[in-house]
């Protein structure tokens, strides 16, 4: 199985990287005391250093504005996972513990400023691939009853059956969601300016660190780039 990111994405974004942890025979049952710890005091700082009326204005969260509206998307119908998690934040609301990688990779979301998302790699069809929508197939997004066909020209992760993230990083297909059962899964974080690299690569290391503390099993990491730009895994 092969990780990929369309060529195009760098020549319309610039410099991107994404950093990969793929977790193999992990245990992902029951949830963590020390995790919530680590999540409500990043809360706290949040909270004391943004306020929702001015965090559009971030750079780390507007460069993700200006990258939905390029691709036809404006705040009002969808934001980056980092902005969601921090609105929430901002305004007072707990995050939800869901599961342990869930609750870590939304840890590592808050602490780190980017967005951080993962797939349970049982439950995809052949390589994933981030690039652009064309023609696809209708698929049920988390929360949403009915299921919707992303739009050409928008940037997803999708594999074989279809649709894996839509809007980039915005929401998830319910098909291939992290759940307690979950035992291999391919987590993403994904950097635009004014994120470095450096920050990517220390992000990537401290979510494979967490994961193998609280979930066990084994981990590989990888940055992807411009200059390299697909993984096996």
């Amino acid at each position: 199985m092969k990780f990929i990111i369309n060529s195009k994405i760098f020549v319309q974004f610039g410099s991107v990287n994404i950093g990969v942890v793929v977790a193999r025979n992990i245990d992902n049952s029951g949830i963590s005391d020390e995790i919530e710890i680590l999540t409500r005091t990043e809360e706290k700082r949040i909270q004391s250093d943004f306020i929702p009326e001015t965090l559009s204005q971030d750079p780390k969260i507007n460069c993700w504005r200006k990258a939905y509206s390029s691709f036809g998307f404006k705040p009002k119908e969808a934001k980056s996972s980092v902005e969601n998690l921090y609105k929430m934040v901002t305004r007072g609301i707990e995050i939800k513990r869901i599961n342990k990688l869930v609750d870590i990779y939304n840890y590592i979301c808050l602490k780190h400023m980017v967005p951080v998302g993962g797939e349970d790699i049982d439950k995809m069809s052949g390589d994933l691939c981030l690039g652009y929508a064309l023609n696809e197939k209708p698929v049920k997004i988390l929360g949403d009853n009915e299921p919707e066909s992303p739009r050409d020209g928008e940037v997803i992760y999708k594999d074989d059956a279809g649709t894996i993230c839509r809007c980039w990083n915005w929401r998830e297909a319910d098909r291939s969601k992290l759940t307690p059962a979950t035992q291999n899964a391919i987590l993403v974080i994904e950097d635009m300016t004014p994120v470095t690299r450096d920050q990517i690569l220390s992000a990537t290391n401290e979510l494979a660190q967490l994961i193998s503390i609280y979930c066990g099993g084994t981990t590989e990491e990888f940055i992807l780039d411009e200059s390299h730009c697909q993984i096996q895994f």
